[in-house]
């Protein structure tokens, strides 16, 4: 354990370990040694005089990085991408003279944090799909467990626990819409040279233009892309970093709006997120039970909805063809954007799998409003009893006004049905009364709902990616 020197928690605390790789040091070099064996490749392909036998040889040492050779080296030279092209032709003397051969350092740069950012996008996907699919168990089994529902966080007319639950799914689903489509969009930036005008590799190849415009599909092929983009300066476009934490803020939008919701039904002791038999709730109230993950989530997603202002600025002050005030900045807000969603969806997976759900509170709650929303079916069925509607109208909001007061001044339950019983111009029993207080009356097409948008919209979705299910989140201290 490191106690003398600053620890990110988003290693520590937060991300899993799978997302922690994609942005180490090994993944990164070992991803540019993958680009100059692609290249190599590439320009054998076309012509140049490159041999089988250096190909080889820079394969046979793809993995194995010397990165004692390279950190002494960059000592003396002070440049990170020479440093390793001169560590990799130490353990590759036959091919040293072809290695990176006509490119930039952008070509490893901005190619392997391309790389990286889709293995990341599919890695926060997988997770997305998995919470999807473990919400979508939750709703199935509660779509019928009436609730109240609140606008403004007062009482207003009955939902079901499944229905609501379905308003966290509808934005997660529409954050799976948006990472696909930036996914599908992503390419490489190819090998464009200094100033995206590739005049290194008209050079390479004399002049013959076609052997330069097959250079960077031979490139993108080989490292798996569907093509680079057709135009850069030396980097690829910032905007395209915009568009990725966009998709990783909207992520963490969705989430915090779920993590609050739950917060404040835990305060209601409707719901409660799991609780370990050992937990400590709070360090001098022995008793409480803190709603500690979804704090956690709502307070990485702040985070990272204010981290995509980053990308944003950074790609709104390039200047012309490059420059280098993007690259402190990125290697901490894109890397960390990730790292705090990968916690972020594990949280959201840990709460989800173990959401407890307590009925009895939620009827309690519920039953304590519904005389007030069950007014007007006992208006209409007063009116069908021979009453004028208007005069009885006045007299409910009279009897509702009673009621309340009862309620909030006097501390009483609230009596309205037996105040409308008690009225002579309603001409109810209280028999006929309670026939309106079922709660199912009151929850409108909630259950309907909840199945159509599993059926119609999240199952044909889990179905088609059945094999990216069963992503587990877990809390670390």
């Amino acid at each position: 354990m490191n106690t003398d020197g600053y620890v990110s928690p988003l290693s520590q605390r937060y991300a899993s370990r799978e997302m922690q790789y994609l942005f180490s040091q090994d993944m990164k070099f070992c991803t540019w040694r993958r680009l100059w064996i692609a290249l190599a490749e590439a320009e054998k392909e076309l012509g140049l005089p490159i041999t089988q036998e250096q190909i080889d040889e820079l394969k046979a040492h793809a993995t194995d990085i010397n990165y004692e050779v390279a950190q002494a080296r960059e000592k003396e030279v002070r440049h990170d991408v020479m440093s390793h092209v001169y560590a990799y032709g130490v353990q590759c003397p036959k091919a040293k003279g072809i290695i990176h051969l006509g490119a930039t350092s952008c070509y490893v740069g901005d190619n392997t944090d391309l790389v990286i950012h889709a293995q990341a996008l599919k890695l926060v996907r997988k997770k997305l799909l998995s919470l999807l699919a473990e919400l979508a168990k939750f709703a199935n089994a509660y779509k019928a467990q009436p609730t109240l529902g609140f606008t403004h966080f007062q009482p207003a007319q009955p939902t079901t626990v499944g229905k609501r639950a379905t308003l966290w799914m509808q934005e997660f689903y529409m954050d799976l819409q948006d990472l696909d489509y930036v996914l599908s969009s992503l390419r490489l930036l190819g090998s464009k040279g200094t100033t995206g005008t590739q005049a290194s590799f008209l050079e390479l190849f004399e002049g013959d233009q076609a052997k330069v415009d097959q250079l960077d599909p031979l490139i993108a092929q080989k490292m798996g892309f569907p093509g680079c983009y057709p135009v850069s300066g030396q980097t690829y476009s910032r905007k395209v970093d915009t568009r990725v934490l966009n998709v990783l803020a909207g992520i963490a939008a969705s989430a915090h709006k779920m993590s609050n919701d739950i917060r404040l039904l835990q305060h209601l002791k409707e719901v409660e997120e799991p609780f370990e038999k050992q937990q400590i709730g709070s360090s001098a109230m022995a008793y409480k039970r803190n709603p500690m993950r979804s704090e956690r989530i709502a307070s990485l997603a702040r985070y990272v909805m204010v981290d995509a202002l980053n990308p944003a600025i950074t790609s709104a002050t390039q200047w012309l063809e490059r420059t280098l005030d993007d690259s402190a900045n990125r290697r901490i807000s894109l890397a960390e954007g990730f790292l705090a969603v990968d916690g972020i969806l594990e949280l959201c997976l840990n709460v989800v799998d173990g959401l407890v759900v307590y009925p009895k509170v939620i009827e309690k709650h519920l039953m304590s409003e519904l005389p007030f929303m069950a007014t007007e079916n006992i208006l209409m069925d007063a009116v069908k009893a021979g009453g004028d509607r208007q005069e009885l109208h006045e007299r409910i909001r009279e009897l509702s006004m009673q009621a309340g007061r009862n309620v909030k001044v006097e501390g009483r339950e609230n009596n309205l049905l037996e105040l409308i019983a008690q009225d002579d111009m309603f001409q109810l029993d209280e028999q006929a009364l309670q026939a309106c207080m079922d709660p199912a009356k009151y929850v409108g097409c909630s259950v309907h709902q909840v199945e159509r948008f599993l059926q119609e919209v999240i199952q044909p979705v889990l179905d088609a990616n059945r094999d990216q299910l069963g992503a587990q989140g877990e809390v670390r201290v």
